[in-house]
């Protein structure tokens, strides 16, 4: 089903997605914020670029963007897939306890911030280019993958990664050198069973972009984790 949004607003829009058929496609999307909220068991495409909080709640769909995204990609999303096949702006995931979003490009500033998993709920999020700064902010649980794949010999994360970080897994596709990670995380380079957990991610990365696995796993990557699951112990505990 084919819908041409230019001039509604997201109540309307919203309104107009409840209703319709399973698989559907927007056009002219220009800014409308909180496309398919807390929306299951649909297939939404988007020509032109949503605005912030696309897919917030999340709950089982699948929604592929054919441009960039703004801020707050998924946020609080609990089950389903985003799919953007260009950039997205700031704290993409915030507080993703479930599903995957998976951008070709690069993401904002506080990417994964606040993710956590839930029971059997694992989320993933997978940004093929570069990752802005506080990346993975107060991560406590679920995997983010950053890949760097575009631009080329451009720093792969930006300031303060892992900052507050006490759960969850993060690996990037460099080895690291002249990035500085918080005293309360481990970033070691990754070995073999690193590399088969993360082929699982990036494989369905690949074949959703065109990107050869193989490829794109020949590199060194780095894997970050939590040392406590209290990064405030020393505050409130004398030593």
């Amino acid at each position: 089903m084919l819908i041409n949004v230019k001039g509604l607003d997201y109540k309307a829009l919203n309104e107009t997605l409840r209703e319709s058929a399973d698989d559907i496609t927007l056009e002219e999307c220009c800014g409308q914020r909180f496309i398919a909220a807390g929306m299951s068991d649909k297939r939404i495409t988007i020509n032109g670029v949503p605005g912030n909080a696309l897919g917030a709640y999340l709950n089982g769909a699948t929604i592929t963007v054919n441009a960039n995204a703004q801020d707050a990609v998924g946020d609080t999303m609990n089950e389903g897939k985003i799919i953007v096949h260009g950039n997205i702006g700031d704290a993409a995931g915030y507080a993703m306890r479930g599903g995957k979003i998976f951008v070709k490009g690069n993401a904002g500033y506080r990417a994964g911030i606040h993710m956590k998993a839930y029971k059997e709920k694992v989320p993933v999020m997978v940004i093929g280019g570069t990752a802005g700064s506080f990346l993975g902010e107060y991560q406590a649980g679920g995997v983010i993958v950053v890949l760097g794949l575009e631009p080329k010999n451009q720093k792969i994360v930006g300031f303060f990664p892992c900052t507050g970080m006490h759960g969850g897994k993060m690996f990037l596709r460099s080895e690291c050198k002249d990035v500085k990670f918080p005293s309360q995380v481990t970033a070691r380079p990754a070995d073999e069973s690193d590399m088969k957990e993360l082929k699982t991610y990036v494989a369905e990365y690949c074949d959703i972009f065109g990107y050869d696995v193989n490829e794109v796993l020949s590199s060194p990557f780095t894997v970050i984790t939590p040392d406590s699951k209290n990064p405030y112990k020393q505050m409130y505990v004398a030593n």
